[in-house]
């Protein structure tokens, strides 16, 4: 078995690809150790110490290093892992995490007003079919959050989440494009 390496926008996020079906719907985004529990492959992940982030994709997981580690070092560590969990066909999630997990966000939810429900489908259509797919080719994904007064909230997760160019991102690329195509969004922010 072969897992492939590709660098992302963050330099401290690497992006692997086993070579096969990661999740089959959805994406999962571990940010600590305690919400890795649900994961064995995250765990180990964790356990290696040096990790600070792991995000699983349809075909692809993102692993993100602490600061002042090294990929030379840590590369090496997370293949062996990866070959062992992919090679060994071993369950992504645990039988008892795995039915109905969600992740609790601290981040603002918003409601959206049943008077803009056109609205919003354009823009859940557009970052679905636009967006999420070329956020992907980066190691991340983007999930929304709500739509606004004209503000449209979204969420980065994976290797966008604290990427040097996600609000460049954000602003000349996505709030461009909804702009576009959705007159009534006047801008795009981050939660």
């Amino acid at each position: 078995m072969l897992i492939e390496t590709e660098p992302t926008p963050n330099p401290a996020t690497l992006k692997f690809l086993p070579g096969q079906v990661v999740m089959d719907a959805g994406t999962r985004d571990f940010a600590s150790p305690e919400e890795a529990e649900a994961s064995p492959l995250a765990t180990q992940l964790f356990a290696l110490g040096d990790v600070v982030g792991v995000f699983f994709g349809r075909e692809f997981v993102s692993v993100t290093k602490a600061p002042g580690s090294e990929w030379a070092d840590l590369k090496p560590d997370v293949l062996a892992l990866m070959l062992d969990h992919f090679g060994g066909r071993m369950p992504l999630f645990n039988p008892t995490g795995s039915a109905g997990f969600s992740v609790a966000s601290d981040e603002p939810s918003f409601t959206d007003d049943p008077a803009d429900a056109d609205i919003v489908e354009q823009i859940k259509e557009l970052i679905e079919t636009r967006v999420r797919p070329a956020v992907a080719n980066d190691g991340g994904d983007i999930v929304y959050r709500g739509f606004d007064q004209g503000k449209v909230y979204l969420q980065l997760q994976g290797a966008c989440s604290g990427c040097p160019s996600s609000s460049a991102t954000l602003k000349n690329g996505i709030e461009q494009l909804l702009k576009y195509y959705v007159p009534e969004v006047t801008e795009v922010r981050a939660v």
